[in-house]
């Protein structure tokens, strides 16, 4: 057996190693509030070229998104006020205000060639001005006083405008909400009826427990933590008097829903990658902030802290900025590939939402407490049924089981919401050839489950018909046609295992694959690469040096694989390894039980499987038999 040493992922990629320390956090200790300040001009640095010469749009790149191109450089230019007003909230002595006061005054000027154009229904431009309205929430003395009254009255109408346009019918609702704050804080005119409305349509999409749905579609993502909450807690901060009842149900939901949500985060700051856009990438810890910000203990503060600042480092490790140190769309690398239709070149600036907490004095609890440990943070399995998610915290990493949503709002939907496993060391997989549905490399479906009709052509479980708990399990189903019905139940079992059971009723014979986790195969060409690898009936296993996965059949026969991903297909690594169980099944109705593996480190003898009693009373309601 090789050392884990040899495996070293900086010594066996030089240019990795490179990429990560043209992230501008690289070296930052990312412990103090100074830091912190520091982290926000580094990020903000890469950026000053690139501004128009009215300084009201940035074009960081020729990548395009769904909205037209000033729509995209309006956004790279409002997208980094969400780290630099929380600096100058904090009396930073931020030395570029007037690139920002120049460029909101010509974006806003219909008379300007930099103008941002009039907004749309259901236009790109009213989501970032969120950004705008934090300026005149937070810091109106530096990026509104500034102004010339032809100029006020010019971003005074503008910004109304969105009470007049259509927007989803989701979290965009608290942009509205958001505007309108922000016009009444600098005493401009706003609509006390138009943020009631929004905030009432709001208060339909709460499910309980501290969790929502994001409006028509359903979704529960990190929009939940990173929008509908984050924006919620801000209300209840800087508007509080104005609506104290809504401010009190969000600042109580808050405390509900960080119980299971610091469940999200491993041991080493790294959260459970899952849903759409993740290229906001540390947009994922910014409930923390938003907490801090409301003054709001739903944690130790300590804890809370750990949680933030834990998270900042973990991607501060990752190459995730071009070599100018620009970020880039992608995950814990530069990758268009599981990227959406509106993720522009300015897109993961968005992620600089965490750093609301530079808004909060040094003598704030939330600075004043000492970092919690991560040694100190609760495990063991949390259920959370009005969700249907299940969690559990691991060494090394963290994992959710859900029974899957209908995400096909979203590309490549499959792989962000309708895999039974999301795990923060493993990631998942997108498709990457449409044009190849029999190969399973292209279509990458790790932790999920793919069927065929006639051995060639391939589909991955996508569109959940329905899904939520069932008897303390997390469930799905997935129907794609009338012919062919998968019931799923999950459950966590022993020490990395989770257990699923599959109900399967098709009037047709089936190609059945099921995988496990993905696993980094950088390094396979080194010596005893392959000696981690096995791939038998019944059972496949992937073992490096860090990590192992495996899945095991627990109710038939079917063929072991490890299956060799097309490149740039995980969000978590470039190049990757799955094992997966194979084999065909006639009409009629089955039940199909599968053990999935998964630790960060190598394990060469998988430890039994330990069924939970969750499943175990479920099989023997109905009469399934599980092999030892």
């Amino acid at each position: 057996m090789i050392s884990s040493a040899s495996f070293s992922l900086w010594d066996r990629q030089p240019l990795v190693r490179q990429m990560a320390e043209c992230n501008p956090m690289s070296g930052n200790p990312l412990k103090s509030r100074a830091d912190l300040q520091d982290a926000v001009m580094a990020l903000f640095r890469p950026l000053q070229p690139w501004y128009s010469e009215g300084s009201a749009r940035l074009r960081l790149s020729v990548s395009a998104a769904h909205y037209d191109d000033t729509a995209a450089e309006m956004e790279a230019f409002v997208r980094p006020l969400w780290g630099i007003v929380p600096l100058v909230t904090g009396n930073y002595s931020f030395p570029e205000t007037k690139l920002f006061t120049e460029g909101l005054a010509h974006g806003m000027d219909p008379n300007h060639q930099e103008f941002w154009g009039e907004p749309d229904d259901f236009d790109q431009r009213l989501v970032e001005t969120a950004g705008i309205a934090l300026a005149l929430l937070l810091a109106p003395e530096t990026f509104w006083a500034p102004l010339p009254e032809p100029a006020k009255d010019k971003v005074e109408r503008w910004l109304l405008q969105i009470n007049e346009r259509e927007v989803p019918d989701n979290n965009w609702l608290f942009f509205r909400v958001l505007v309108n704050l922000g016009l009444r804080n600098v005493g401009r005119q706003w609509s006390e009826e138009a943020v009631r409305a929004a905030l009432e349509r709001i208060e339909t999409y709460y499910l309980g427990d501290g969790y929502y749905r994001d409006g028509k579609w359903g979704h529960r993502d990190y929009y939940l933590p990173m929008a509908l909450h984050f924006y919620g807690l801000m209300i209840a901060k800087c508007a509080g008097d104005v609506f104290p009842e809504y401010a009190g149900r969000y600042r109580e939901r808050a405390r509900l829903f960080a119980q299971d949500f610091q469940h999200w985060f491993a041991d080493d700051g790294a959260a459970v990658p899952y849903g759409r856009s993740l290229t906001y990438r540390f947009a994922e810890g910014a409930f923390w902030a938003a907490c801090a910000f409301a003054d709001e203990e739903v944690l130790p503060w300590g804890r809370v802290k750990g949680l933030l600042l834990r998270h900042l480092r973990w991607w501060s490790k990752m190459p995730i900025a071009d070599r100018d140190g620009v970020l880039s769309v992608g995950y814990a690398y530069p990758n268009l590939l599981m990227s959406e239709s509106y993720n522009a070149p300015g897109s993961p600036y968005w992620g600089l939402k965490i750093f609301l907490v530079l808004a909060l004095d040094e003598s704030h609890p939330f600075w004043a407490a000492e970092e919690e440990p991560p040694e100190a943070l609760p495990g063991g399995r949390v259920f959370a049924p009005s969700a249907g998610f299940a969690m559990r915290r691991a060494p090394g990493d963290a994992v959710m089981l859900t029974g899957g949503q209908d995400g096909r709002e979203h590309r490549l939907h499959d792989a962000k919401y309708a895999r039974f496993a999301y795990s923060s060391a493993f990631g998942f997989s997108v498709q990457c050839d449409m044009t190849s549905p029999d190969r399973p490399d292209c279509s990458a479906v790790d932790s999920g489950i793919a069927i065929s009709r006639d051995g060639r052509t391939y589909i991955s479980r996508a569109v959940i018909t329905e899904e939520g708990a069932d008897r303390g399990m997390v469930w799905g189903v997935w129907q794609p046609d009338d012919r062919l019905r998968i019931e799923s139940w999950m459950d966590f079992a022993g020490e990395g295992w989770h257990v699923r059971l599959h109900r399967i009723d098709t009037m047709d014979r089936l190609f059945l694959s099921e995988s496990g986790f993905s696993v980094d195969r950088t390094g396979e060409d080194k010596p005893g690469f392959g000696d981690g690898l096995s791939a038998v009936t019944g059972c496949a296993r992937v073992a490096t040096p860090t990590q192992t996965t495996a899945i095991v059949d627990l109710s038939s026969a079917r063929a072991g694989e490890i299956i060799r991903a097309a490149p740039n297909t995980n969000i978590r690594f470039p190049r990757t390894l799955f094992p997966r169980l194979f084999g065909e099944l006639p009409a009629g109705e089955h039940f199909i039980a599968t053990a999935v593996y998964g630790v960060t480190k190598r394990v060469d003898t998988l430890p039994p499987v330990s069924v939970p009693d969750t499943i175990r009373a479920f099989c023997a309601e109905n009469g399934v038999k599980l092999q030892d």
